[in-house]
Parts: structure tokens; sequence; C-alpha cells
């Protein structure tokens, strides 16, 4: 997908922007290299055309793996995704020096390149891979 390799959601869009300046590899909801994804596209819009094209998806929302119908997207698409794991919102400047400190782990795990779905944990002192596992419906 003409060098994309990253997706940033739109609840983290000023990140998007910054990181999409800073690696040709990222992009971001309205982003002209992936007009695919447009400002305003819900999370069940966005997941399947995301894991369809290949990216790799970089979030905040933790409730994304708790939604039956959210996680269920994710394992049918087989989407992956990195997720911001703190614990209070950040200014998109805490998200970029937390995402540049554990840049090198990331990118280790994400060089595996193993199969979707997965979600790669990013907390404040080390990154964690696990599986997606879809959760029973209500």
């Amino acid at each position: 997908m003409d060098g994309l390799r990253f997706y940033v959601d739109e609840s983290l869009l000023g990140l998007g922007k910054t990181l999409s300046y800073a690696r040709r590899d990222v992009t971001y909801p309205g982003h002209r290299r992936f007009r695919q994804v447009g400002l305003g596209a819900l999370d069940t819009e966005w997941i399947p055309i995301v894991a369809a094209a290949g990216l790799i998806a970089i979030i905040r929302d933790r409730h994304v793996f708790t939604r039956w119908w959210e996680s269920d997207l994710i394992v049918s698409h087989r989407l992956r995704v990195i997720h911001l794991a703190v614990k209070r919102d950040l200014t998109n400047w805490g998200y970029l020096t937390l995402l540049v400190e554990r840049w090198e782990e990331i990118e280790r795990e994400v060089g595996r390149d193993i199969a979707g779905p997965w979600r790669l944990a990013v907390y404040k002192t080390k990154v964690e891979l696990t599986a997606v596992e879809p959760k029973p419906h209500a």
C-alpha cells in the first residue's frame, strides 16, 4: 500500500499527523495517501479497511478489546493493533514520547511478522504482545 505500514486512529489525530511528517510509513483518517478512511469513520467502518490494507493500527481506546462487536471485527479481519496502554490520556507530546521511547521494542515485535489478530500493548516501561480473542456476546 504505497509504503504505508501504520494507521493512527482518529482519537490520536495530532499524533498521526506528527508521525506522518517524521515517517513516510504512517497514515491517519483523511490523509492524502490513504483516502479509504475519512474523518469521522466509526471503528466498525475503519477496522475492516485498515486490516484489508495490511496496516497496523495505533490506538489508545482500551474498550475496543472489551466490546464484543469490535473485538469480533478485530478477530475476523485479523487486525494487528499497537495499543498505547496508559492509565490516563496524554498530550500529543506524551504519546509521541511514549512511542519514541519504546520504538525499538515495537519494531522488534512488529518485525517478527506474526499474523493478526494481535495487540501490542505499549506501556511506559515495556511492550507486551498478546493474541486478541473474541469476547462473549452479552
